[in-house]
């Protein structure tokens, strides 16, 4: 196996899968010998398989070019994409019940029409989220300080407890509802354990019974186009 090393400030040997293709990440201690790692690894290998195997196996989306008859994600569903050109306005809407409706002034670039989507996705996400948060925050009474909606590659979304801020991503629009909801449970949870231990599993288990279900359809569903260096 392939591993990439960081040494850094740390306490302990930390072990991470990175995408596409579940490339070895171990972060370990300052002046941590190469034999303590190789043990490490070795002794994860078989999750390390199991976890590469999902990778492979999860099914992804071509590189989108936001022309008519793509298919295009928004909350769990595909819709099929028309685009009409020289209209009056850049816009984006929904058509009906299983279509999206791109209008461009002009013939734009990939990366322009990339933009208009995403402004809409961010928009339909604020809305989402909304309504999430207004639920969770007085169940669970934990506020961060500070939360956003960031583009991530490897994360659905993160929690820093020290100074309160979460991130989520905004590739979560594209996931079904109840999937958003885990992320938003899971990440405002951190605010009060910011551990994935017995404790923060009891409390996922206490407000969202079936987390489980939620988080493995969220780990199989399509996957986005992304380039990888």
């Amino acid at each position: 196996m392939e591993v990439f090393i960081f040494q850094k400030n740390i306490k302990n040997l930390h072990l991470s899968l990175l995408p596409p293709s579940g490339s070895i990440r171990v972060s370990a201690p300052l002046g941590t010998s190469e034999d303590v790692i190789r043990s490490f690894v070795a002794s994860k290998s078989s999750w390390i398989k199991k976890q590469q195997q999902k990778y492979q196996d999860q099914s992804r989306q071509a590189q989108r070019e936001y022309v008519s008859g793509e298919t295009h994600y928004f909350l769990g569903k595909p819709y099929k994409l028309k685009v009409i050109n020289k209209a009056d306005k850049n816009d984006l809407t929904m058509k009906g019940k299983n279509s999206l409706l791109l209008k461009v002034k002009s013939n734009l670039t990939i990366d322009q029409k990339e933009k208009i989507f995403n402004k809409w996705y961010r928009n339909e996400l604020h809305k989402a989220l909304d309504k999430l948060i207004e639920k969770w925050q007085s169940k669970i009474k934990a506020t961060p300080t500070h939360w956003r909606i960031q583009r991530m590659k490897t994360r659905w979304g993160s929690c820093n407890k020290t100074n309160g801020r979460v991130l989520i991503n905004l590739e979560l629009i594209k996931k079904p509802l109840h999937c958003i909801e885990y992320v938003v449970l899971h990440e405002w949870l951190h605010l009060l354990e910011p551990k994935h231990d017995n404790k923060f599993v009891t409390l996922l288990d206490k407000y969202l019974p079936k987390w489980r279900q939620a988080k493995e359809e969220l780990n199989r569903f399509i996957l986005t186009y992304e380039k990888w260096s």
